[in-house]
């Protein structure tokens, strides 16, 4: 029988407890969910470890923006990754691309070695890509344990023929984690769409902050973003997410 998976994007001890709390079988770990995530703290690691027992995959991403880098910037995703692996991560989430498009494949070879036994699984940086197809085939030789993935499009729902043609070329040499836009209302369609088994969610709500002086006239950060919201995982979110999973295996 088939298994289906749930994996929650976190990026705070509060979100870990809620996933875990809501069921969910993993997590991957980053900073700054608010930007697509970027590499989380060592200390943030150690905390979530503290209070659960999940798997937990961290993001290897040292800044927003685009997927390709710089000789410093590879420098400190390759210590990162051996940092992360030593400390017990299941595995490095992370992604490089040339500026062609096509996926770093020497870069990411130089990771999984970094990694070790954690391995790695690769980002959304495969939604950018040219050729999601010949990146399909090395992934595989590669050795990469996870494809996240939209199918190329903004939701997982726009791209579910992509999906679909991943999941059956994959043949189970990669496990294709569908994410963006994932909720607990359209993973059975998702499912019946695509096969794919794996899923991903941030499972999100936005919380006012505990501040009751607040300055209008100054801004922390990007244009549009309030600093008296802040978004955490929702128990609820997951666990609906769960239950349809289970229902579904």
């Amino acid at each position: 029988m088939e298994h289906g998976v749930l994996e929650v994007c976190v990026d705070s001890v509060e979100s870990a407890i809620a996933a875990y709390q809501g069921g969910a079988d993993r997590i991957e770990l980053c900073g700054d969910l608010a930007v697509g995530g970027v590499t989380p703290s060592l200390i943030l690691f150690r905390r979530i470890r503290e209070y659960t027992d999940l798997k937990i995959r961290v993001l290897l991403r040292p800044r927003f923006g685009d997927f390709c880098y710089s000789s410093y910037e590879r420098e400190q995703m390759r210590e990162e990754a051996q940092q992360f692996a030593e400390m017990g991560a299941d595995a490095i989430v992370t992604g490089v691309l040339r500026p062609d498009g096509s996926l770093d494949t020497e870069e990411i070879r130089t990771l999984l070695v970094c990694a070790g036994d954690a391995g790695i699984a690769l980002h959304r940086a495969f939604d950018m890509c040219e050729n999601p197809l010949e990146a399909l085939e090395q992934v595989c030789s590669l050795g990469v344990k996870t494809i996240l993935t939209s199918g190329q499009r903004n939701s997982a729902w726009e791209g579910r023929a992509l999906l679909k043609e991943l999941q059956e070329k994959s043949r189970g040499r990669v496990e294709i984690l569908a994410g963006a836009g994932v909720e607990s209302q359209n993973i059975e369609p998702l499912y019946r769409e695509t096969g794919i088994t794996s899923y991903h969610m941030s499972g999100k709500v936005k919380k006012e902050s505990l501040m009751q002086f607040r300055n209008p006239q100054v801004s922390m950060g990007f244009p549009g973003f309030s600093e008296y919201e802040i978004w955490q995982t929702s128990e609820e979110k997951v666990r609906n997410a769960r239950n349809v999973i289970n229902s579904l295996f």
